[in-house]
């Protein structure tokens, strides 16, 4: 979907976001007109930091509000100084970063009436799953496969995640499914 260079442009502006981050404690200026059409178009986006295997930041929207590279370069920054789980990011840490950019697609409602019903239509490794509850939500990326393989183990920590015990049932739940672009 994206070229091996606009993938590479993309992981440019991770990195020099937050590079810019932690010499002027802002996100890097994106001027819109310097990229491609296609990295113009407006995408959700998600940046995942690692350093080694451990997390070090995530950060994302689930809706397309700005561009794509404005969306990365923004979400770069705030995954390494504003993810609340982490201190912000140490110029130390910075050379040890290994970036993970998702592009995702638009959302789209699972229809359920069952728990087992729900489970049957996931499908691992593909879908990353929002799920709301009232005024309650949470997310899992299709990476999250990778720690929790299984459906009913996805969407129990999905449950908790969004603050809900993992046995817990409403013909309120709602899901909704989406799926991603990887860039590493």
């Amino acid at each position: 979907m994206y070229s091996q260079t606009e993938q590479q442009i993309l992981k440019h502006i991770a990195q020099q976001s937050i590079l810019t981050g932690l010499e002027a404690q802002h996100s890097l200026e994106v001027n819109l007109s310097d990229y491609s059409e296609a990295l113009q178009k407006k995408q959700a986006t998600f940046v995942t930091l690692k350093i080694g295997d451990n997390l070090r930041g995530c950060i994302g929207t689930l809706s397309p509000h700005q561009a794509l590279v404005k969306s990365v370069a923004y979400n770069a920054y705030a995954a390494a100084f504003q993810d609340p789980r982490f201190p912000a990011l140490s110029p130390q840490e910075y050379e040890q970063l290994k970036y993970h950019i998702s592009i995702l697609s638009d959302t789209s409602p699972m229809q359920f009436d069952s728990e087992q019903s729900l489970l049957a239509q996931i499908r691992p490794g593909i879908d990353g799953l929002v799920l709301k509850e009232d005024n309650q939500q949470g997310t899992f990326l299709p990476s999250v496969w990778e720690q929790l393989p299984e459906p009913e183990a996805f969407l129990q920590h999905l449950k908790n995640k969004a603050g809900l015990p993992t046995n817990y049932w409403s013909n309120t739940l709602k899901i909704d499914r989406y799926t991603v672009v990887n860039i590493e």
